[in-house]
């Protein structure tokens, strides 16, 4: 989870800051909801590198072990944000400017699409019960480091003027990378590489098998599974950057009021999201994946309109409010989205079929919802809440008809290689459930539901 922060802290620093600064810094000859949608272009560009990113990680990831995979996309990412302080402004160097930034920023996203399959599998895989509490720990991370970017950004803000944190206040958010990655490398060194992964290569080695390239393996075997996982990202990607990116341009642009009234609600929304996720990753291990996520994408699509409407309302406590319940439906999508991804995939190719199925998603995804919630609001105005309802709305049902389409995973062993089709035999009665090496495991209804899997007892993994 503290990898993870820190790297979701860099991630999510460059997105407040596109939305605060960079249109006043980098794109200064546009007016200002064109300079911030320039500005947003550059953070997209960054979710298009995050498949590149799934693909090169995920192939190390599956090949050499998770944990040195994890290292490597830490000090990508840590140095590439720590550089983008360093980028001179528009006035000081002109158009290699926002090229420089959008260079980073690429360099930024490619490093994430192989972090987060590295993080949650380093945790699901060594599981021995409740796998949905314990993988939604590095889920965490993500609204723990928005926290920490929109907290650094909002307390820069407001205690420089104006023309201080534009010309160096702002850099020092992105400097502080440094000292993170480092604190992040110093944790991660004490990590063991999972027990699934040791056995997926001790029986790569004994059988001198000579595997297809992760990549080629998952998509030809395991592209069902893709469709899924791409499926129930659409809701709760685009729904995270409407509610967390774009509520602060809405909040200045249209809204005319202070950008501390959107970075406070996104800040106190972020830290209640971050603590219901274990809790709904735990209510996962009880009742199912499905259930959760559906909930979730449900709430979402719903809420929308609720949403902009108390915001419209200019009321603080309102506007709050608003940030928080619609953050917590997206942790009903998140928290069991680890685990749900991770019980998907077989272990040769888990770690990149969990990267590519999540990180190309957010090219559809997250990567232009910003842009087009920015692009709705300049040409449609008052509009703006209703067209973007509707958008949310049909993201909510793509979701659903994805998660109902799958099946239910939380029985799943991922060490013994029983997959969700066995999983949901088991569950409806005590059976012998063949592994993929040919033994068998005896289920009973009883011992899924105590333990939150269909895992056998096995000796804890040794260094």
């Amino acid at each position: 989870m503290v990898g993870t922060t820190l790297e979701w802290y860099d991630f999510f620093l460059y997105g407040t800051a596109a939305a605060v600064v960079f249109p006043k810094v980098f794109f200064v000859k546009a007016d200002p909801l064109t300079g911030t949608l320039l500005s947003f272009l550059t953070y997209a560009l960054g979710f298009a590198a995050r498949p590149l990113g799934g693909i090169f990680f995920g192939n190390l990831g599956d090949r050499i072990g998770r944990k040195r995979a994890l290292f490597m996309t830490l000090v990508v990412m840590g140095a590439a944000t720590t550089l983008i302080a360093a980028v001179p402004s528009y006035a000081a160097i002109g158009v290699a400017a926002p090229i420089l930034l959008t260079t980073l920023r690429m360099v930024q996203g490619f490093a994430l699409g192989g972090e987060w399959g590295g993080a949650v599998l380093i945790v699901a895989e060594q599981d021995r019960g409740r796998r949905g509490f314990w993988a939604s720990w590095p889920q965490a991370g993500a609204p723990l480091g928005n926290v920490l970017g929109t907290g650094v950004i909002l307390l820069l803000s407001q205690n420089l003027s104006e023309s201080a944190f534009l010309s160096w206040g702002w850099r020092i958010g992105f400097a502080l990378s440094a000292l993170l990655m480092i604190v992040g490398l110093w944790v991660r060194a004490s990590l063991h590489e999972t027990e699934a992964f040791r056995q997926s290569l001790a029986r790569r080695e004994a059988t001198r098998a000579t595997a297809k390239p992760p990549v080629v393996e998952v998509l030809q075997s395991s592209w069902k599974q893709l469709l899924t996982a791409f499926g129930a990202r659409m809701a709760e990607n685009i729904s995270y950057y409407v509610i967390t990116a774009f509520i602060l341009v809405y909040v200045v642009d249209f809204l005319k009021l202070p950008k501390s009234f959107g970075l406070d609600a996104v800040l106190i929304g972020s830290a209640v999201e971050f603590a219901l996720i274990p809790l709904f990753g735990s209510l996962s291990d009880r009742v199912g994946r499905r259930p959760v996520y559906l909930a979730g994408a449900i709430g979402i699509g719903v809420w929308t309109p609720f949403f902009f409407g108390m915001l419209n309302s200019r009321s603080y406590p309102q506007a709050v409010a608003a940030v928080t319940i619609a953050l917590a439906f997206h942790g009903l999508m998140y928290a069991p989205q680890a685990a749900f991804f991770a019980e998907l995939f077989a272990t040769n190719v888990r770690y990149s079929g969990a990267s590519i199925g999540y990180q190309v998603a957010s090219i559809a995804a997250g990567a232009p919802a910003p842009l087009i919630a920015v692009a709705v609001l300049q040409h449609n105005g008052g509009k703006t809440p209703t067209l973007l309802a509707i958008y949310l709305g049909a993201a909510a049902l793509l979701t659903l008809i994805a998660v109902l389409a799958a099946r239910e995973t939380r029985a799943t062993d991922l060490v013994a290689e029983v997959g969700p089709e066995q999983a949901a035999e088991a569950l409806a009665g005590s059976r012998a459930v063949p592994t993929s090496s040919g033994a068998s495991m005896l289920q009973s209804p009883a011992s899924v539901s105590s333990a939150g899997s269909n895992s056998a007892p096995r000796p804890e993994p040794t260094a």
